[in-house]
């Protein structure tokens, strides 16, 4: 259960889990705390329903932040795919309707690159008030040039990147699990979130999800916990992705890089039941090839008698639908803070970091903001000199703010290490030392912190006007 994968066969996305899981050495920045609760803990019907009740208890007392003069503040997804690979599952039309039930804005689509298409002849468009902007998943990264890039897609890595980026193309370093040490030369940025890693680290998750499947008094429940509680279903696994932190935590030290959320969604986990005969069934997903799926004898699940009883060899029997597009996008969004809902614009402000991060389905996060004010400043204001994805010369007396829609602990990070935590709706900082600054803000669910609001950084570098006189400044 998870966003979606490159790996078509559900059955070989567990081989290689089970090959990831010891080949990660995790070394980054501490979360606020460790989690208290599974994966599996949380996905049972008392952990959802207090998880629900915190979820409705924090929207009761949510806050109306005033909007930044001259920005807007858009729900956005990016690394989405449909209709383009026999591993998703969902469409277009049905993505449309999924980002207007989920309040998303625009969506940034990510092709799965397959000649001779060209993946910017996807819609590129805004309807019904959802922008699209078409681009591609391949090579390791999520592809956003402004034009297409077809004759150049064999190109050696930096050559592509270069053209990639150029004007107000983007280019995003993605799955960092799988890339760790890869060098940001060029690149707008990098997945700070990835819904289809949380996947891939719960394995146990995983393999309990296929007993709850082939036993008909689990199975009735989990379709009943789905139901109620569909969004703390999907949920369940996200956990704090210390690789993908700490990897831009380490990289802004050097350069300004545009943290985004992937949803990774195809609508492709929906899992499936076919009867092949009295003895055996097939489990796989629907955009499993049939040969594919896992047999399941009798034998060894007893409980598949009852499910398909009454089936006709060969029939298909839906079980469980995980990730529709409107779930899958209240998971996580992106959140641009843009002048206006054209894709110049939106291209403009992702490319200059005014982008934050949310998991939507634990509140609306819309109208967060951080700043670096003057020490004369009372609060966020026109006056702000430094917004998030601002890039300023350090100079000491200021402080940096961090306000909420909704109560919680606000931590601001330095250099991967936590500087300053409060409670409730604001955090207010002396600045003393040049650095780096990213704000995290974390919920309390059923007796458990979770990570709500992930920032960018506002970049306060000593000796940045003097190295940008010589010439030699960040870009």
């Amino acid at each position: 259960m998870g966003g979606g994968c490159g790996v078509k066969n559900w059955w070989g996305m567990l081989a290689v889990m089970l090959g990831l899981e010891g080949g990660l050495a995790l070394v980054a920045a501490e979360p606020l705390e460790k989690p208290r609760y599974s994966p599996a803990q949380r996905l049972t019907r008392v952990r959802l329903a207090g998880t629900q009740a915190s979820v409705e208890k924090l929207a009761s007392v949510r806050r109306q932040l005033p909007a930044i003069p001259g920005l807007t503040d858009y729900r956005c997804s990016f690394h989405a795919h449909a209709e383009d690979a026999s591993h998703t599952g969902g469409t277009r039309p049905e993505m449309l309707a999924g980002a207007l039930a989920a309040g998303v804005q625009a969506v940034f689509l990510s092709d799965h690159f397959r000649p001779p298409r060209d993946f910017m002849d996807s819609w590129r468009f805004k309807t019904n008030g959802v922008l699209f902007i078409p681009g591609s998943e391949c090579r390791g990264f999520l592809a956003h040039p402004d034009a297409s890039v077809m004759p150049h897609m064999e190109a050696p890595i930096p050559d592509w990147v270069k053209r990639v980026g150029s004007g107000s193309g983007m280019v995003f370093l993605s799955h960092i699990e799988e890339r760790m040490d890869h060098p940001m030369d060029g690149l707008t940025g990098l997945e700070i979130y990835n819904r289809h890693y949380d996947a891939k680290r719960d394995l146990t998750g995983m393999l309990s999800l296929v007993s709850r499947l082939t036993d008909p008094r689990q199975l009735e429940e989990l379709r009943a916990l789905v139901r109620e509680y569909p969004d703390g279903v999907l949920a369940s696994q996200v956990g704090y992705q210390e690789v993908y932190l700490d990897k831009w935590d380490r990289e802004t030290a050097e350069r300004r890089l545009t943290g985004v959320g992937a949803n990774d969604c195809h609508h492709n986990q929906v899992f499936v039941l076919h009867k092949v005969d009295e003895s055996t069934a097939r489990l796989g997903t629907v955009v499993d090839p049939l040969e594919s799926m896992r047999l399941v004898p009798v034998a060894l699940r007893p409980g598949i008698l009852k499910i398909l009883e009454g089936r006709a060899a060969g029939e298909r029997v839906e079980l469980v639908d995980f990730d529709p597009y409107e779930r899958a996008f209240r998971c996580v969004s992106t959140h641009v803070l843009a002048e206006r809902l054209e894709e110049g614009a939106m291209r403009e402000a992702v490319k200059a970091g005014r982008v934050y991060v949310a998991h939507t389905w634990m509140g609306d996060a819309t109208g967060f903001r951080m700043g670096w004010l003057d020490a004369g400043e009372a609060e966020l204001s026109t006056r702000v000199r430094c917004w998030m994805g601002d890039e300023r010369e350090f100079e000491g007396g200021g402080r940096i703010d961090v306000e909420s829609p909704l109560p919680g602990r606000l931590r601001l990070i330095r250099g991967g290490v936590e500087v300053a935590r409060s409670e409730g709706n604001r955090l207010s900082v002396p600045v003393n030392e040049a650095g780096v600054y990213r704000a995290e803000v974390w919920l309390e669910l059923d007796g458990e912190w979770r990570l709500w609001i992930y920032s960018n950084p506002v970049y306060l570098r000593a000796g940045l006007r003097n190295a940008s006189d010589a010439g030699t400044g960040s870009e």
